[in-house]
């Protein structure tokens, strides 16, 4: 229980740092820089500025005492004026003594000033008489007035006497040097950030199954390690996609070929019902072939262009039109969208069919918005249960109410749908349609 409140604090924490790695690795750059150069700004200022001037005013304000003292010894005009002469000339102070004159009224003391408490502690406790000074309405003397008696001591040193003066040029040299050091940091790591980038989009390009273009391995050893494991990686499952296409292209031959021997040996018998149903069943297995061959291969061979979704629904809303079916479409956003336009046609068209199978009205929606393409088909069948929806996608899986069928009956339709679009690095989801059937939403970035 001790550690529930540092858990929480730990994840307010996380949630407000930056997610890119380029942002967190400035942090980790700049973060130590900026500690370093307070806690050196600290103890210099706090230790060694606050000791120097401390020994500056008190050295000051001793010149002063003694100056004191000795008016106070000799007095007479004579010795005031030889007095004056010698702290002008071995001291750097200019003093002058002004009769009847008392002393002006307490200013408020600045903020924070380290001088003007350093020379009050000092004059007390070396001087001990009663003093007026002022380290701030001359920019470049300080002021100190001393009571002796009937007359008043006026002192102007210079503000270098008394104060270790150096705090700009520190910060200066501090300020400077951390941000040409900054700029250097930042330069070398937007470089090695870069090609982590790069393989990210080049991962991203791969996964949708657009095409990769001038990517090679750079940066540290590191980053191009995991660059040509990716080319490999690649290449490995593009000769893997090859090879699955040549086995199945060589297996259809040999199966048409069959096939073919079958028709040929039907049309030389005599026309009957037997005859008739075995004609049937060859024309079936042929379309369940050319079903299974075109979910296994997928069509990879197309490359991604720019297309138009909005004429490639209203293609596939009039085509469905021409067989009966009520079928509207409708797009919203830009319709310019990169993307494979034969196997997306084939993605909705399949939904589309499986809407009309079981609805008597199907509607299709896109949407083009904040990066993404969204295309809903909804029906207004009967739908199908919320714990079935998820089944149904999978290979050859049938229901007798499900609605996971193709033209040709073979349980493909919804697997060869979420593979297209899972292949363009989105997904196909269902869910309760506003018709009151089934809604079926494709969702890829765009």
């Amino acid at each position: 229980m001790a550690l529930a409140p540092w858990r929480f604090v730990g994840r307010r924490f996380g949630q407000a740092m930056p997610k890119g790695l380029y942002a967190r690795a400035l942090i980790i750059i700049i973060a130590p820089i900026v500690i370093l150069q307070s806690v050196v700004a600290f103890v210099f200022m706090e230790r060694h500025w606050q000791t120097v001037t401390r020994r500056l005013s008190a050295a000051t304000v001793r010149d002063i005492a003694a100056i004191t003292d000795l008016i106070e010894t000799y007095p007479g005009a004579t010795n005031e004026q030889e007095i004056v002469r010698i702290a002008a000339q071995r001291l750097g102070l200019v003093v002058s003594i002004v009769p009847n004159e008392p002393l002006p009224p307490a200013a408020p003391k600045p903020f924070f000033s380290l001088l003007d408490s350093a020379l009050s502690n000092e004059i007390s406790q070396q001087i001990g008489k009663p003093f007026w000074i002022d380290t701030v309405g001359k920019s470049n003397l300080v002021e100190v007035r001393i009571q002796l008696g009937d007359k008043v001591m006026r002192v102007l040193a210079r503000r270098s006497q008394t104060y270790a003066s150096n705090s700009e040029i520190f910060i200066f040299w501090m300020v400077g040097t951390s941000l040409v050091l900054l700029v250097i940091a930042i330069a070398f790591l937007r470089n090695q950030i870069r090609p982590i980038q790069q393989l990210a989009d080049a991962a991203e390009s791969f996964g949708k199954g657009r095409p990769i273009e001038n990517f090679k391995p750079r940066g540290a050893r590191e980053v191009r390690r995991a660059g040509a494991t990716f080319i490999e990686m690649q290449d490995r499952i593009q000769r893997q996609m090859e090879q699955r296409t040549t086995m199945l292209a060589g297996v259809s031959h040999d199966l048409r070929t069959v096939l073919t021997r079958f028709r040929l040996q039907l049309a030389l018998l005599r026309e009957n019902d037997d005859v008739r149903a075995m004609r049937k069943d060859v024309d079936d297995m042929q379309r369940m072939l050319e079903g299974y061959l075109a979910f296994a291969r997928g069509d990879v061979d197309e490359p991604s262009r720019n297309a138009d979704v909005a004429a490639l629904l209203r293609e596939i809303a009039d085509n469905t039109r021409r067989l009966g079916h009520d079928v509207t479409s409708s797009f919203s956003g830009d319709p310019v969208v990169n993307l494979r336009p034969g196997e997306f046609k084939r993605c909705i068209m399949n939904l589309v069919t499986n809407a009309c199978r079981h609805g008597s009205t199907v509607t299709v929606t896109g949407l083009h918005a904040d990066g993404w393409l969204t295309v809903h088909v909804d029906d207004d069948g009967p739908g199908i249960a919320e714990a079935q929806r998820e089944v149904v996608f999978r290979p050859f899986y049938r229901l007798d109410e499900a609605r996971n069928l193709d033209e040709s009956g073979t349980g493909l339709g919804l697997s060869i749908a979420r593979d297209i679009a899972r292949a363009h690095g989105g997904d196909v989801e269902l869910t309760d349609s506003p018709l009151g059937g089934l809604r079926a939403s494709v969702s890829i970035p765009a």
